[in-house]
């Protein structure tokens, strides 16, 4: 059976349809176009294209060389809108090439797309929600009431398009080889064309934006006609000339192409887990709409979004069962199809991936009975042999199911003695099948081996306030610490629930911390460390980060072994190299922070994962700490206290495989 399709649509450059251009139809993973058209003069821009794809799950792209020297327009084809594409055909525009460049960056080389078929076809699928292919404007998640005035997302995506324009239609000497420079990603070449050179720019968006936005000012001046230009003046300035408003008004900190999503009441979201698919699943600390905090609140359930940010759970109160009331940072995807998520009233639940539902209809009596006295329970590891470990953050404990059965948990002994556990956090475990047990509490990093006779215990001093773990490639374990070494501790408030640490442990971080200071740093361990255990709670490992992370909580690694944290009061995602730096990270230094990432939409975070596409997503956990630490808040406010959904930043990271289990892994391109 054929897979031929008919390709209609029309290109349009400068917000006009009178173009000369060359338009090509390919597909990802082929190196030679499927068809083409020159479009001329009299078509006004139109064309219809006979294309045989390979096969019916072929990724398609547009790219329209303009007559204009250099000046190629591009548009992925989300496979979403098959049917929208048939009837009404695709547009190919300014706006379609910035949003194709960002989404689709990973997988670009020059103008040929390729790699991973799952990790493109999830790229191209989130095409839509920056610019529609269809109407070649701006998409629906762009425009919602969650993006459109929170972030500068649609002002950066109008002025990047804005550049390209003016790459045909500027007439200022060294504008266009000024501008290919700008655009050129950390260790890559420089671009040839516009579309390039959007790819260029989402490669590496923190790279020259000032300098960006100095051609755009060069490109459409501000006109002087009236205030602030001229004071006393009796109107404001007028609009620059650019074609697409709003645009921004000053330069951006990075080009950073960010969307949030919290459509059905995503509130407070801990832990993030990809599974195989790229779905997103999260366990919430509290119910959406429920007056939140320490204090008050209602517990949240677990709530899974698409691979494109659409909501799958039902709303509000997502998929519930088994006891789990409010989930903490405990939501970790298993190889056996099933999300398992711990919570703060002590119960876990595990929910099949495939509708949702939990495994068990009534917690037995023999679960029951194992969690009866734990209290709070926070991360979950899951090995590669199909165990769980979960950290018993209440009761200085860890717990353990064998190949994930329910049937068999228990408390780990080696793990009970006095002083080796202190409000544990995360856990994960590497190749050699070491728990690797973060300490919110304590300055120690737990590295447990189930297999040694003697000493299985081991211990890394870091710093306090231990949050995230996660292990590269070479299964070093890289920390997260909410702060810095020297920061000032207090008597730690383990056997007490997890909200309660909260209650106690924010004002400190908060007075101590200052208006305008600092804290936090990330660790990495080799894999083949020896421990140094001292008494007096020093370290001997290198603070990375330590001056410019604040409160750093969750960690993640990419591809590449670069590493990407998310900031809690920062506010922010920070990009750091990793262990062994390479590729674009090769001029930097380990633990290097090399840039952070700051928007409206990003509010409190407790964590950062990478997805088959090189996309980030972000937990925002907490959005206003004084009505969560309050008893009685404003009541205006009161629903405020929990963060506002999950957010994406599209296309930043080298692509991971999903689910993670244990070591990260580059995601294939065959």
């Amino acid at each position: 059976m054929s897979n031929q399709v008919t390709l209609k649509g029309k290109v349009s450059f400068n917000q006009s349809s009178d173009v000369i251009a060359t338009v090509s139809v390919w597909e990802a993973n082929n190196n030679e176009s499927i068809g083409g058209a020159a479009v001329s003069a009299e078509s006004k821009g139109q064309f219809s294209i006979n294309v045989t794809p390979g096969s019916a799950d072929a990724i398609l792209y547009v790219t329209a060389d303009l007559q204009a020297s250099g000046v190629i327009l591009l548009s992925v084809l989300s496979p979403n809108l098959q049917a929208d594409m048939a009837k009404q055909g695709v547009v190919v525009n300014e706006l379609t090439t910035v949003a194709a460049a960002f989404t689709c960056a990973q997988f670009f080389k020059g103008l040929q797309l390729s790699g991973n078929l799952k990790g493109v076809t999830i790229a191209a699928k989130n095409m839509p929600n920056l610019v529609n292919p269809v109407s070649g404007s701006w998409g629906d998640v762009l425009t919602d009431p969650f993006n459109i005035t929170q972030n500068e997302t649609l002002a950066r995506l109008n002025t990047l398009g804005a550049l390209i324009t003016a790459y045909g239609t500027v007439d200022i000497a060294g504008w266009q080889d000024n501008f290919l420079k700008c655009t050129t990603p950390l260790g890559g070449k420089q671009p040839e064309n516009t579309a390039e050179a959007m790819i260029g720019i989402a490669q590496s968006p923190w790279a020259n934006p000032a300098a960006l936005y100095a051609l755009f000012d060069q490109a459409y001046p501000q006109p002087t006609d009236g205030f602030p230009a001229k004071p006393n003046s009796k109107v404001p300035v007028s609009r620059r000339s650019a074609p697409f408003v709003p645009y921004l008004s000053f330069a951006p900190e990075d080009f950073s192409m960010i969307l949030a999503f919290g459509q059905g009441g995503i509130c407070a979201p801990g832990k993030l887990a990809l599974d195989a698919e790229g779905n997103l699943w999260t366990g919430l600390n509290w119910m959406p709409g429920a007056q939140n905090g320490v204090y008050q609140g209602i517990g949240g359930g677990l709530v899974q979004l698409d691979s494109t940010g659409r909501l799958l759970s039902p709303p509000v109160t997502g998929y519930t069962g088994m006891g789990v009331d409010g989930a903490g940072w405990g939501t970790a995807i298993t190889q056996a199809g099933t999300c398992w998520v711990t919570s703060f009233n002590g119960a876990i639940g595990v929910y099949n991936l495939a509708d949702g539902a939990p495994v068990l209809d009534e917690v037995p009596d023999y679960l029951a009975e194992m969690l009866r006295d734990n209290g709070g329970l926070q991360g979950i590891g899951v090995a590669a042999n199909g165990d769980i470990w979960i950290a018993g953050t209440s009761s200085n404990t860890v717990l353990y199911f064998p190949g994930g059965d329910l049937s068999q948990g228990r408390k780990v002994p080696d793990l009970s003695a006095d002083h080796l556990l202190s409000a544990p956090f995360a856990v994960s475990i590497d190749q050699s099948n070491r728990v690797w047990i973060s300490n919110t509490n304590g300055k120690s990093l737990v590295r447990y081996t189930p297999s040694a006779e003697k000493n299985p215990v081991e211990r890394f001093i870091v710093a306090g306030g231990g949050r995230g773990v996660a292990l590269d490639s070479k299964g070093n374990c890289w920390v997260s610490c909410n702060l810095s070494p020297e920061f000032p501790s207090t008597t730690p408030t383990d056997g007490i629930s997890i909200l309660e640490g909260f209650a106690l442990g924010y004002p400190h971080l908060q007075q101590t911390l200052g208006r305008k200071h600092k804290t936090g740093s990330v660790f990495m361990i080799p894999c083949d460390a020896k421990p140094i255990d001292t008494m007096d709670g020093t370290t001997n490992l290198t603070p990375y980060g330590d001056g410019d992370l604040n409160a750093p909580w969750g960690i993640s690694v990419d591809g590449n072994d670069d590493v990407w944290v998310a900031n809690f009061m920062g506010r922010g995602v920070s990009f750091m190299a990793g262990a062994s730096p390479s590729g674009r990270t090769e001029s930097f230094n380990k633990g290097d922070v090399i840039h952070t990432i700051h928007s409206g939409s990003i509010q409190m975070l407790t964590d950062v994962v990478v997805d088959q596409a090189g996309n980030l997503w972000c937990a925002n956990n907490w959005n206003l700490p004084q009505t969560v630490m309050q008893a009685q808040p404003d009541p205006a406010f009161s629903t405020w206290g929990g963060g506002s959904g999950v957010l994406v930043i599209y296309g930043i990271a080298k692509p991971a495989q999903t689910p993670v289990i244990g070591p990260v892994c580059a995601v294939d391109n065959g």
